[in-house]
């Protein structure tokens, strides 16, 4: 387990990253997906801990690092423990490209299950979604379609 004190390093970093870049905290979708994994999948939740002690908190405490794109990465990572699929950063005309760091700050990155059936995991969000990405939105997430 990652000690305290790097542990209280890498929150308050990412705090006054957050502060700094106005970029959306991410760590609420992340506590509910790491809720899902824990019923469904023990050893994937052990994985998902392990990752967030030995290669999350030290990269975001590093005063180099990208703090976002770190807790992005750790987004995806749990997308991908839920099972395999595509991750894509989307534009706000709407375009989806392969997930690709480091993501620009207005970009919507969602997990594509590789199961049709399954809605898509939220891994990053602006703070405002423009229409097209609020379309995608609805459509891979919530699975809605309106008019």
């Amino acid at each position: 387990m990652a000690d305290a004190d790097l542990r209280a390093r890498a929150d308050a970093r990412f705090a006054r990253v957050l502060q700094e870049t106005g970029a959306r905290d991410p760590r609420d979708f992340y506590r509910k997906q790491l809720v899902a994994l824990k019923a469904a999948d023990a050893a994937a939740y052990r994985r998902a801990l392990a990752y967030y002690d030995q290669e999350l908190i030290p990269a975001v405490a590093r005063d180099d690092s990208d703090a976002v794109g770190e807790w992005l990465e750790y987004g995806r990572f749990l997308a991908t423990l839920t099972g395999p699929g595509r991750t894509v950063q989307i534009d706000g005309e709407g375009r989806a490209t392969d997930y690709r760091r480091p993501v620009p700050p207005d970009a919507l990155v969602l997990h594509l299950p590789e199961r049709t059936n399954a809605p898509a995991v939220i891994v990053g969000i602006p703070k405002t979604l423009t229409a097209a990405q609020r379309a995608n939105h609805d459509l891979l997430v919530k699975q809605a379609q309106s008019l």
